[in-house]
């Protein structure tokens, strides 16, 4: 495969409070350099996404979400 691995879910919305892509997770700085990153970059970020959306988005204990 010729692409560049990307998370991007097409969901574009940073949340104001965490700064983080509402969609994929990532930064306003990781999204605008990620096709400039190498793949190994790349994937590095990306396996930390899951763990950064989870704290980031989680609904807090004891709220309805």
């Amino acid at each position: 495969m010729t692409s560049a691995s990307s998370p991007c879910t097409r969901v574009c919305i940073l949340d104001p409070d965490t700064g983080l892509c509402e969609g994929c997770g990532r930064t306003s700085a990781e999204i605008t350099r990620w096709f400039r990153m190498s793949e190994d970059e790349r994937l590095a970020i990306m396996a930390t996404l899951e763990e950064r959306m989870r704290r980031a988005f989680a609904p807090e204990p004891g709220k309805a979400s």
